[in-house]
Parts: C-alpha cells; structure tokens; sequence
C-alpha cells in the first residue's frame, strides 16, 4: 500500500502542475455555479432552496471530467515508454492502478471541495435540509469513484489518450442514460437493465436518501473496472 501512495502522491503532484486540472476545475465551478444561481436565490427564499440545480449538472460533468483527468494516467506511459521504467520497478500492477486511482481521486475531491460555498451560501442566507446535501455530496464522491475507474481502465488498453479519453466517455454515458433508455423496453427488462444503470440510484442522494444498495452499487463499479484495468497493465507487462 506504501508503494501506491507513492504513486498517488507523485499523480496529484502532476495535476497541480497541470493546466489542464486548473481549466477542468475551473470550467467545473463555472458550469456548476450558472445551474446553482439560476434559480431564484435572493434572500428571502434560501430557505426554500436546495443544491439539486447544482447536483443535477455537476453529476454530468464529472462523468466528462473523469474521462479527461484519467485519460493520460496509463497511456501516457505507454506512448512515452516509461510504463517499462513502472514495470521494472519493485511495484505491483494492482499498486500502479491504484496509485493512480487515488491521485486522480485527489483532484476530484478538490474539485468538490472548491464548491462547498454553494451550500454555505444557503446556510448562511435560510436554513435549508442539511441532510440532502450531505448525501447529496456523498453520491457525487461515489458517483466519481466509479467514473474514474472506468477512466483508468480505458486509459490502460490503448496508448493514445484521446482515444481513452472517448471511450471512457462512451462507457460512462451508456451507463448513465441506459436507465432512461430502458423505459421503452417491457417492465421486466426495464427493472433489469435499470439496476445497471448509473443514474438509477444518484437521485435517491439529491433527496436526501442514503440507500446502501447505491453505495454498494458504486463501489462495486468501481471495484470491477479497476480490477479490470489492472488485469489489463499485467498483459501489457507479458505482451
């Protein structure tokens, strides 16, 4: 676990001297920030307001954001040939992904962070339900622990970062708007592929519902393609 610190320390350090992470969050913010403050929130009525705007649109663009921050993590290495320096090296694959996952993680965890003012706003202004916006926030972490593992499996099976970049793009949206998708499809069905579904169960966190089966849901996504992504790394090491 040591050794993937390392490798997570030496990633998030990466970011910051970035300017891609610095466009991305502050693109984030922005974006988030319009869908916020588009509603009516003078004074007199942050007590009647809540953060679902914001949970709304920030739950999309993490699903893009995921897609580019985790693009470069292992296909950089590949097209540069340093992936050979990770492999010579006294680290294990599943260390390497999960380095990686966790500085990735470190940057999207500032990201929500440098948000904490929209709901501070609402403290300060009304008194609004703490408990949907905890949950709310929870949702959006697990909701990113799951995109950016699919990020870092896409990035592990080609070395061309644009290429990571739209298939995990594709991966993720599939799973976001299949939900929606699966309502054309007969009753049995639609239950079916809706539980596969990204979005079936981040609404539940906008009401202020904490339901284990979303927990274990998201991390179990997560868990699968970073099991993946490393399975992927051990053939590219024999390959």
């Amino acid at each position: 676990m040591r050794n993937a610190l390392v490798i997570a320390g030496k990633e998030f350090r990466s970011y910051l001297t970035s300017p891609m992470a610095y466009i991305v969050i502050a693109i984030f913010i922005a974006a988030t920030g319009l869908f916020f403050g588009s509603a009516d929130l003078s004074p007199l009525t942050y007590s009647e307001t809540s953060i679902r705007g914001f949970l709304q649109i920030a739950s999309l663009l993490i699903l893009l954001f995921a897609a580019i921050i985790t693009m470069r993590l292992i296909a950089e290495e590949k097209k540069l040939g340093t992936i050979e320096l990770l492999f010579t090296a006294p680290v294990k694959d599943s260390e390497i992904i999960l380095g990686k996952f966790l500085g990735s993680m470190g940057i999207m965890i500032v990201m929500l962070l440098l948000t904490a003012y929209f709901p501070i706003l609402l403290v300060i202004f009304g008194d609004p339900d703490i408990g949907p916006i905890l949950s709310g926030y929870l949702g959006l972490f697990l909701l990113s622990c799951a995109a950016l593992s699919v990020g870092i499996f896409t990035s592990a099976i080609t070395s061309n970062q644009i290429v990571a970049a739209v298939i995990a793009g594709g991966i993720l949206f599939a799973l976001w708007f299949m939900g929606s998708a699966a309502s054309y499809l007969p009753a049995g069905l639609e239950n079916v592929i809706g539980f596969f579904s990204l979005s079936s169960y981040f609404p539940d966190f906008m009401r202020g519902v904490i339901d284990t089966r979303g927990i274990v849901f998201y991390i179990s996504v997560a868990a699968l393609f970073i099991f993946l992504a490393i399975r992927s790394l051990e053939n590219s090491r024999w390959s």
